[in-house]
């Protein structure tokens, strides 16, 4: 009996510290990275929501830009900011796939991968 009893806490011990790492795996700055260019023609402010909760983490500013990842796909991402970002800058988004968008910081051109820098190349766009 006490033999099944700790082969039956120790799986739920196991199960449990396994369900903690992929949650820290998933919840964690760690992610892909997307680029993007900076088009304020897209940026709303952050007036009140009718009651809905911010999940930009109190950002008054809110961005939905298109970004290609390394490989150059396409995607749709929102995300906040503190203040009115540069026109035209270059951004790279850690992007979590639970958070979203964790961080991003600006980068040049040159810093673009090149499957991204193709994708502005073919907009017309460039460094």
């Amino acid at each position: 009996m006490k033999k099944n009893v700790f082969i039956g806490v120790g799986g739920v011990l196991a199960a449990v510290a396994v369900v903690i790492v992929l949650a820290t795996g998933l919840m964690s700055g760690s992610g892909s990275f997307y680029y993007t260019q900076i088009d304020n023609s897209k940026l709303t402010d952050g007036e009140p929501r009718d009651g809905v909760i911010d999940m930009q983490g109190g950002m008054p500013y809110s961005y939905t830009l298109t970004a290609y990842n390394e490989k150059g796909a396409e995607k749709d991402i929102t995300f906040g900011a503190s203040r009115e970002l540069r026109e035209d800058a270059f951004l790279q988004l850690t992007v979590s796939p639970v958070r979203g968008v964790v961080e991003w910081s600006e980068v040049s051109y040159e810093e673009l991968p090149v499957k991204v820098q193709e994708r502005y190349d073919t907009l017309g766009i460039d460094g």
